[in-house]
């Protein structure tokens, strides 16, 4: 995700053949990171089965392991509509003219702790869009700026099965767009601005290169 600090070939999960402790990052050029996802089945009611949860507390793990702020289940390899995040409130920089990023502004921009996105749409984007530095686990080494909206609004379902719809802002909101698009099979070499995909141009040839190889071992 923003700020984030597995490998080539298919990435894709066989749920009847690999255990949830076994996920890790998948590394781009891995087809799975290039599909779109498909919708979780949910159960009666709503309920959020056994398997979709130990999905997401890989995916909790596995970010936390990495010191990011947001993951999608493509980047572990499962093609399923689901991310979570975790946007840490900041004191800001008064004398850099950096204001405080927290959970309790109007709308917010930072999340409240661990926040579970399951089948998310995003909506309403503000008429106000920023360019900012983006980097992805599933990048290694590649950052660049990716021009989004300022403020979005989500709707999605919590673990705890239940709908919900909130409105967010600053890197809360990018952090949602930067996910959402993994869903879509979208990267940010893809929306990163032009003069930045030239400086990563050679890190991604690399990248690719090591991820063909990888494919061609098997």
């Amino acid at each position: 995700m923003v700020g984030e600090g597995g490998g080539g070939g298919g990435g894709y999960v066989n749920w009847g053949v690999l255990n949830p402790a076994s996920l890790d990052i998948v590394i781009h050029p891995s087809d799975v990171l290039r599909r779109k996802c498909e919708p979780v089945v949910l159960g009666a009611g709503g309920a959020v089965s056994a398997e979709t949860q130990a999905i997401v507390a890989r995916m909790v793990e596995v970010m936390r392991q990495e010191e990011g702020i947001g993951l999608a289940a493509p980047q572990i390899g499962v093609s399923q509509r689901i991310f979570v995040v975790d946007v840490p409130e900041d004191e800001g920089d008064e004398e850099a003219g950096d204001p405080p990023r927290l959970a309790t502004s109007v709308p917010p921009e930072a999340s409240t702790g661990l926040e579970v996105y399951i089948n998310p749409v995003i909506s309403q984007p503000g008429k106000k869009a920023e360019p900012f530095e983006e980097g992805c686990l599933s990048l290694p080494k590649i950052r660049g700026r990716v021009i989004r909206p300022t403020e979005v609004t989500i709707s999605a379902i919590g673990l705890d099965g239940k709908a919900f719809t909130k409105r967010g802002a600053g890197l809360l909101a990018r952090c949602w767009q930067h996910e959402f698009d993994h869903l879509e099979g979208v990267l940010i070499i893809d929306r990163m601005l032009q003069a930045d995909r030239i400086k990563n141009r050679k890190k991604l040839r690399e990248l690719e290169a090591d991820g063909d190889e990888g494919a061609g071992r098997g």
